[in-house]
């Protein structure tokens, strides 16, 4: 990048290369600087370097000018106020100028205009709002709730991120996603499993090498019979599940770390919904609503308060393309990440880390379609893209043996000049020092390339990529494994580790790890956070009830341990009881017979001579099998008796009895009926009887 330094070192004018699938969409010559410690960019919107200086430097007097005029205006501010302006900044000047391609004569113009002015005028109070720290926290206390100190609020976002990174563990853990690898050359499928020590397993696998001759140029044109193959590897892998994680090419996707002034999630949030965000921080070729675009904050610097943001973007046609193609499948597409990225999760799950992990590793996709180094800089990676045109790609398939063509040693030779291009750039900037290359390549000749690639940078080792080193493989499965080349499967290995994110699990271990492209994707995380939480919510009850009886059990033990001391004297205690059973039978038998007298001596309600003599020859009168229930004495001469008897001939004995009384003039029946009652020794039939009796007068 060739950079040209005016006004004392002060103004930066580059070129700025803006590719898209490999292709270069744009040349233009770009003006940067710094204000107050701030950066200002800006295209010039020319590829002719004396029409772009013109234009750069005008732009750069301006912004000097504003500058000096702020300052003149408040000559004899305090630096507290000075602090207190830039926290609050006019609208009307943007703190980062980016225009994506102005006409020459109308730059200012452009830049000035409403619509811009009002979402750079919001992002820039943003990017100026300095937020104090609280021992090294990036909230401000403006942020806390009424009532509530900073040390509460602290510890109310630890406890929920502690509680939410527990349950999205859990979230994550319980996902059955299948791994589905789609490349010009084959189909490839894998889902994986965790043994007890969390170590991985190839459950299954199955992959279908694409007919060539049916396959066009660009092979999202065919979708019928890719889709066909999915299917069929699916089968053979004995998949069942549906939900799938796929990728899209490094050369479909738009991938940045970008440096951003410090902001809350909100207010990233507001600045994205604006677009003010990514017009201002990243310039795409189209317009955003072209984009599926992913972001995701991976580092925080509230010390120089700024934060880095990843930056993944792709076409929309592109995304639509692949999903279309598993859905017509028969499959459910819940992930769409990019090649590179399931390359680095496929390596961060290999010994090969671990035995490095005082260093940044390297990864190199070498082949037909993609072609690019990645390095893994503090487990972010940074992706440098190597061009071949199509007749040197030619000319590496020509490589057959150990015995290079001069066509493809050439070409190997400003391959491997790229490579070393990117290594170097990076060891300048970081003062890290690279070693090895891990190599992903599905061509055949690969054992053939590495030897030429060696030659070129004798200082770097080369190896071929074996994602296999920490996971366990089935019998069944090592049949379908290239004992030679491994790497091939990387990919689709990378995207059977991915789990569907819902509850942000990976934003406390990797923003790498939680990259999803499809335009949907909230929905779906929606949709299974209300699946989880459901079936959450079930466990929890069958928890607590399990609970409950665990409970009612331990106390049963305890009661019929209990009981069981309290049953040993229970015969002697039934004796006793018995005893005075019979005692109490007797007493209330006899209770109830003083009863009864009490109850008829009650319904005499005269004091005389007669009616004593009256009820005396009555009492007499009655047999044995005849009971009394009531009787009635109108106080003159009449008598009414109601009562029970075993038998017609006891009722017929009583009217007897009566009337030999020298007291009864007459006794009659008045009515009789049968009654049934019910005793200890069964159901009993009674009769009945009312009798009337006339006394003879006095």
């Amino acid at each position: 990048m060739e950079t040209i330094h005016k006004k004392d070192g002060r103004l930066h004018i580059y070129v700025r290369q803006d590719k898209y699938k490999g292709e270069l969409k744009s040349h233009n010559w770009v003006g940067r600087t710094y204000i107050n410690g701030k950066q200002k960019v800006i295209s010039s919107g020319t590829t002719n370097l004396e029409e772009a200086i013109p234009i750069l430097e005008k732009w750069f007097d301006e912004l000097q000018l504003q500058k000096t005029d702020n300052v003149e205006e408040n000559p004899t501010n305090p630096p507290e106020n000075q602090a207190q302006q830039t926290n609050n900044p006019p609208a009307e000047q943007p703190a980062k100028e980016v225009v994506e391609k102005p006409s020459a004569p109308k730059v200012d113009e452009d830049i000035q205009s409403t619509k811009k002015n009002v979402a750079m005028g919001m992002l820039d109070k943003l990017k100026n709002l300095k937020l104090p720290n609280l021992k090294g926290s990036k909230n401000s206390s403006d942020n806390n709730q009424p009532g509530q100190t900073p040390q509460k609020n602290k510890a109310k976002e630890l406890f929920q991120k502690f509680f939410q990174s527990k349950v999205s563990k859990m979230s994550v853990a319980g996902e059955e996603i299948a791994g589905l690898d789609i490349t010009k050359e084959a189909i490839r499928v894998a889902q994986v499993s965790q043994d007890k020590e969390e170590n991985w397993i190839l459950d299954k696998f199955s992959y279908r090498l694409l007919d060539q001759e049916k396959m066009a140029e660009n092979f999202l044109d065919n979708k019928d019979y890719v889709a066909e193959e999915i299917e069929l590897a699916m089968s053979n892998a004995k998949i069942t599940s549906k939900n799938i994680a796929l990728s899209i090419p490094v050369t479909s996707a738009i991938i940045r770390v970008v440096t951003s002034p410090l902001m809350t999630d909100d207010e990233l949030q507001k600045a994205i919904e604006t677009d003010s965000l990514w017009e201002n921080l990243v310039q795409l070729t189209d317009n955003l609503s072209d984009y599926s675009i992913f972001h995701q904050i991976i580092n925080r610097n509230s010390k120089n308060n700024t934060m880095e943001i990843l930056f993944v973007a792709s076409k929309l046609s592109d995304v639509n393309a692949y999903a279309s193609i598993t859905k017509k499948a028969g499959l459910n597409p819940v992930i769409m990440d990019v090649r590179c990225f399931t390359l680095k999760n496929a390596h961060d799950n290999t010994k090969f880390k671990s035995i490095n992990k005082n260093e940044n590793s390297v990864i190199l996709e070498l082949g037909l379609e993609e072609n690019y180094v990645m390095i893994i800089h503090n487990n972010i990676p940074i992706i440098t893209d190597i061009f071949l045109r199509p007749q040197e790609k030619q000319h590496i398939l020509d490589v057959v043996n150990e015995q290079i063509p001069t066509e493809a040693e050439a070409v190997i030779r400003r391959y491997a000049m790229q490579i070393k291009q990117a290594i170097t750039d990076y060891e300048a900037k970081y003062d890290n020092k690279i070693t090895s290359i891990q190599v992903v390549s599905s061509l055949k000749n690969i054992s053939f390339l590495i030897p030429a690639f060696k030659k070129n940078l004798p200082t770097t080792g080369f190896f071929n990529f074996d994602p296999l080193q920490s996971v366990s493989v089935p019998s069944y499965n090592n049949e379908k494994i290239p004992n030679d080349n491994k790497s091939p499967i990387a990919s689709v290995l990378g995207l059977a580790y991915r789990k569907l994110d819902v509850f942000g699990y990976y934003k406390f271990v990797t923003a790498v790890k939680n990259i999803n492209l499809l335009p949907n994707r909230d929905a779906i995380r929606q949709q299974n956070k209300l699946k989880f939480l459901s079936g959450f919510a079930l466990k929890g009850v069958a928890g607590a009830v399990t609970g409950i009886y665990l409970l009612l059990i331990v106390f049963s033990y305890f009661q019929i341990s209990s009981n069981k001391e309290e049953l040993v004297q229970f015969d002697e205690i039934q004796m006793e009881f018995d005893k005075l059973n019979i005692q109490f039978s007797k007493l209330a038998k006899k209770r109830r017979e003083m009863q009864k007298s009490l109850d008829l001596g009650k319904m005499v309600n005269s004091n005389q001579a007669t009616s004593y003599r009256t009820l005396a020859q009555v009492t007499r009168s009655v047999p044995l099998r005849v009971n009394f229930s009531k009787i009635i004495f109108d106080g003159n001469d009449s008598l009414i008796i109601e009562g029970m008897a075993f038998s017609d001939q006891d009722i017929l004995n009583f009217i007897a009895n009566l009337n030999a009384k020298s007291l009864i003039e007459q006794a009659s029946l008045a009515t009789m009926k049968v009654e049934e009652t019910e005793t200890t020794a069964g159901s009993n039939k009674k009769k009945g009887f009312v009798i009337n009796c006339k006394l003879k007068a006095t």
